[in-house]
């Protein structure tokens, strides 16, 4: 039987070839972002204890309550900003799949989604499975990634119906300001555009930075989907469970294609998480945590031929590697994963037309005696 693609330019990840390949090769793996340290084991405990006490059965299509109500009073402690915990949060098998939904939900044949590149690999693809069109608009490392307003409002037009943001910002590691968000929402004031705000990596922000999250923003939280992932925060990547904030009458329509897709999500880990968040500190001391990794990476490497300016959220640092060599980013994370035995995240993928900035993603969401090793072969090439 034949059958037609209806994804015929996609193929195996990055992220997939890269860790195969660092498999392969026993190299450090410092590609996909997943911690290689233990998560915390009272979250573990609680989460056992859920499945002890008889949570393994269906959790309501939202989320289980409890988690909802732990997830609102986070945004109020952050943020001062309600979100009702009954029909205004739902709870998503990672933040992928509320990115899914979300496209799903919203977008329509020739509909227009602005996204910004390098972006995160799911967003283009969820955009194309529900027939829209993929409006993209380049960052470039030279800038620091920065986002050109002035080329958003030119680009927005009637067919305009949703734009996705990512910050803190995956894979250049940069931060939206304050500036940024209120250019974002004064751009999409008086129109029918749906913003996606993936806030996965909220409470990774580095040097005196605040995270400025769309829901701060009156006017635009009124048309935004916050998301979230307890997998980032709560190094648990393989736990796939995630959530998203957003107006009551928003929300309605997601539910409508989230009960078709997941219906809920794994019982006992909603109520362990649910429980860890009482205590604010489990995700409040994730910045510190983090930065200090950074610095350390950072520091191992300072007398190497790698440039780079520090990122200022996320677990990713962008290294950009010109004074080496001027190989495709592809071909150099190859050998640089085959050779030498570190593996990274070539940002070429992520671009308009594979544009390489000859820069290469790497996670330092590892154990310092894993930063120590890779940054020693790094200073070495």
């Amino acid at each position: 039987m034949q059958h037609q693609s209806k994804l015929p330019n996609v193929g195996t990840t990055i992220f997939s070839v890269m860790s195969s390949l660092a498999t392969k090769h026993n190299a450090i793996n410092l590609s996909q972002g997943f911690p290689n340290f233990k998560s915390d084991q009272k979250l573990i405990d609680l989460v056992s204890k859920a499945m002890n006490s008889g949570y393994n059965q269906y959790a309501p299509m939202l989320g289980n309550l409890e988690l909802r109500k732990a997830i609102a009073k986070k945004y109020e402690l952050l943020h001062a900003i309600a979100y009702h915990p009954e029909n205004e949060i739902a709870v998503t098998a990672g933040a992928t799949q509320a990115i899914f939904t979300i496209i799903s939900t919203f977008i329509n044949q020739h509909d227009e989604v602005i996204i910004f590149k390098p972006a995160y690999d799911s967003y283009e693809p969820n955009v194309e499975l529900n027939g829209g069109k993929v409006v993209a608009i380049q960052l470039y490392a030279a800038l620091n990634f920065k986002v050109n307003w002035q080329e958003v409002k030119e680009k927005i037009n009637s067919r305009t119906k949703m734009i996705i943001i990512n910050s803190p910002h995956n894979p250049t590691g940069s931060v939206f300001s304050k500036n940024d968000m209120l250019q974002l929402e004064n751009l999409t004031r008086n129109t029918n555009i749906i913003v996606l705000s993936d806030e996965v990596y909220e409470h990774m922000i580095y040097d005196g930075e605040s995270h400025q999250s769309a829901c701060l923003f009156p006017d635009l939280k009124s048309r935004t989907f916050v998301v979230g992932s307890f997998c980032k925060t709560f190094h648990n990547t393989g736990w796939r469970i995630g959530y998203c904030c957003a107006p009551k009458e928003l929300i309605q329509e997601f539910i409508k294609v989230h009960q078709f897709n997941v219906f809920c999500i794994h019982h006992p880990t909603q109520k362990g998480i649910a429980d860890y968040m009482q205590e604010p500190k489990h995700y409040l001391e994730l910045s510190d945590f983090y930065q200090k990794k950074r610095n350390l990476f950072l520091h191992l490497i300072k007398d190497s031929r790698f440039k780079f300016t520090p990122s200022t959220g996320t677990y990713f640092q962008v290294l950009d590697y010109s004074e080496i060599t001027q190989e495709y980013d592809v071909d150099f994370a190859k050998l640089l994963t085959m050779e030498y035995g570190v593996a990274s995240i070539p940002l070429s993928v992520f671009n308009s037309d594979n544009l390489d900035n000859k820069v290469l993603r790497f996670c330092f969401a590892k154990t310092d005696d894993t930063l120590k090793q890779a940054a020693e072969i790094l200073s070495k090439i």
